[in-house]
């Protein structure tokens, strides 16, 4: 068996089974081939391309010597492998280690820190530093890498720098300006390197829209997309349609987001795995459950991304059963579960009251598949917590997790108490979270409420105070309707110019007689404003969620679903108040607002009144 032969097999093993790669290693051991260096090095390949991470870094760590090409495969193999911290931690040797880089490491450490995200920028400038300090600092591939690099760091300013000093601008490092400046929200940044560029092609058209979806923009980068369309673009690469799909699950657009679903079916991509996991969690961030499960049962092949996405979009909506039993079978499939997938399966325990099995899932993460838990993770606990009544355990979670507890897990423990009749917890948890810097609002409006009905009075004038000292104001509240053809967007108390003012204020007002009659009384604690009952009710009329849901109701066929995204939290007057409007018009409202899932039926809210 000659070298040339082995690295000629080793390739092909890359190419066919991660059992083949293994077998020509111990045949290589066996015929004393791996002290000749390209042997071990096209093995490394071979394993990084079969995803064999451990048994690379094994085979790396007993290497007798370490040439660039062994660093740079290695470094290659993370990045391949989606392990950014087996990068860092090799990043960090490599640069601590005395060995000098040549450009093709220096190429795929600026990868490995472009990985890393924006919490690994004093590595990535300390790379730059090298490479510029280095014999190869006039190489265009690394500098395209720096590029992407502080595009992904959100710092798209240092990345131009950069750019221009590039001697030989090509279509890469033009995309990663372009979305460098997309991604973080400098939308005049972008559309104009957009429009200088020489090579106005998909991957630029793709980097601007995904760009602007990721910063928040969804509706500009609709409009990017129908501009390319109209200018005969062919879509030969599928990213850009999940761009797509995304801003339509980030603004819930069900509608449209159906069309999009269609132009990917004619187009010909329904089969590509990111695009139905896309699809996935659209229609699940759209409330159509049905359509989310349908895909998922369809795919031929499924990841991670795919189960964990409806995994969530089951738990989000309540169906904590049925998301547990998709997690039973995502494990006998084989697929190990990862952070997000753990958060949503937390959150299904906590609607469903499973105190035990949410602590069991929590110990599994941590020693089943070593998972650090984040704070997010922690919420989801306490939030099961304080669901199920068990104040202590959840204030015993908030002072010892090994995380710092933010205001809004303070402020949600507080709510819990709150809900559960807790006076001297809650009047315990407020005082700590009074010495606090709070910016939500609504955070103040619970202390306030939690003091008033302890009958803390001076507490009460103290917060109210402490609101106009700190100049808290409350977020304008608004909330978007998707009616198909149309989606429209309401501002609280403002209706004055809409051309359909007359019926909505005519329907909402029959509703309210219809709801006091049923024993309604409007719950007006969250007004702080001082003014009287009648102004303090007339305030909560014209909250912007009743507003898109009559003029829902008003619009759309009978027996459709009315669809709702809010920018705020529900109010609980609204909460009550949606609730009797789905009895009364015998009709199912989703509401998707800035904390929770809601969906009212027959009367109830799949929340269970605790959000």
């Amino acid at each position: 068996m000659t070298v040339a032969k082995v690295q000629s097999q080793l390739c092909s093993a890359a190419r066919q089974s991660p059992f083949l790669a293994k077998k020509l290693h111990a045949q290589i051991i066996k015929a004393g081939l791996n002290r000749f260096q390209p042997i071990p090095n096209t093995l490394l390949d071979s394993y990084g391309k079969c995803g064999l991470i451990e048994d690379a870094l094994q085979l790396f760590d007993a290497l007798p010597q370490r040439d660039p090409v062994a660093w740079a495969t290695l470094l290659t193999a993370c990045n391949l492998s989606n392990r950014p911290h087996h990068a860092l931690s090799i990043s960090r040797s490599l640069l601590s280690s005395g060995f000098h880089p040549d450009h093709f490491v220096f190429a795929s450490l600026v990868k490995a820190c472009a990985n890393l995200g924006a919490l690994h920028v004093k590595l990535g400038k300390q790379v730059h530093a090298r490479f510029f300090l280095s014999p190869f600092s006039h190489d265009d591939v690394v500098k395209s890498s720096l590029v992407d690099m502080y595009a992904k760091f959100g710092l798209p300013d240092y990345g131009r720098a950069v750019f221009y000093s590039i001697s030989s601008l090509n279509s890469i490092s033009w995309t990663a300006m372009i979305s460098g400046y997309a991604r973080s929200g400098q939308k005049f940044e972008a559309f104009q390197l957009f429009s200088q560029t020489p090579y106005r092609n998909l991957f630029a058209w793709t980097a601007l829209i995904s760009g602007l979806v990721q910063s928040g923009n969804g509706v500009e980068a609709f409009h990017v997309f129908l501009e390319m369309r109209h200018e005969g673009v062919s879509v030969t690469d599928p990213l850009v349609l999940s761009s797509v799909v995304g801003a339509c699950a980030n603004l819930a657009l069900w509608e449209l987001g159906k069309q999009i679903h269609a132009l990917v079916i004619t187009l010909g991509y329904e089969s590509c795995l990111f695009i139905s996991n896309a699809l996935i969690d659209m229609y699940a961030k759209c409330s159509d459950l049905v359509a989310a499960k349908y895909i998922f049962c369809e795919m031929c092949r499924k990841d991670v991304v795919s189960w964990t996405s409806i995994i969530v979009g089951t738990a989000q909506h309540g169906q904590a059963e049925e998301a547990l039993a998709l997690y039973d079978g995502m494990v006998l499939s084989g697929v190990k579960p990862n952070e997000v997938t753990f958060v949503g399966l937390i959150h299904a325990c906590s609607h469903a009251g499973l105190v035990s099995k949410g602590k069991a899932l929590f110990r599994s993460m941590v020693e089943d598949c070593g998972i650090t838990p984040s704070l997010q993770h922690y919420t989801c606990l306490l939030d099961l917590f304080s669901r199920s009544g068990h104040l202590d355990e959840a204030e015993n979670l908030v002072r010892a997790m090994p995380v710092n507890p933010d205001e809004p897990t303070w402020a949600a423990l507080l709510s819990a108490c709150k809900h559960h009749g807790n006076t001297q917890m809650a009047v315990r948890i407020a005082n700590h979270l009074l010495n606090l810097k709070l910016e939500d609002p609504s955070s103040y409006i619970l202390l306030s409420n939690v003091y008033a009905g302890a009958g803390m009075w001076k507490n009460v004038s103290k917060v109210r105070k402490l609101m106009l000292v700190m100049d808290v104001k409350k977020e304008p509240g608004y909330s978007s309707v998707d009616l198909g053809k149309e989606s429209h967007v309401f501002y609280a108390g403002e209706t004055s110019s809409h051309p359909m003012k007359d019926e909505i204020i005519g329907l909402m007002r029959e509703l309210d007689a219809e709801m006091r009659k049923r024993g309604y009384a409007p719950d007006t604690s969250t007004v702080l404003h001082d003014m009287d009952q009648q102004e303090k009710e007339r305030q909560l009329f014209w909250h912007s969620e009743r507003l898109a849901v009559a003029y829902g109701l008003l619009k759309s066929v009978q027996g459709t679903i009315i669809r709702i995204v809010k920018n705020l939290r529900v109010c609980g007057d609204c909460h009550t108040v949606l609730k009797l409007i789905s009895s009364i018009t015998n009709r199912e409202i989703y509401v998707r607002d800035a904390k929770r899932y809601h969906h009212f039926k027959d009367g109830n809210c799949s929340c269970n009144d605790f959000w």
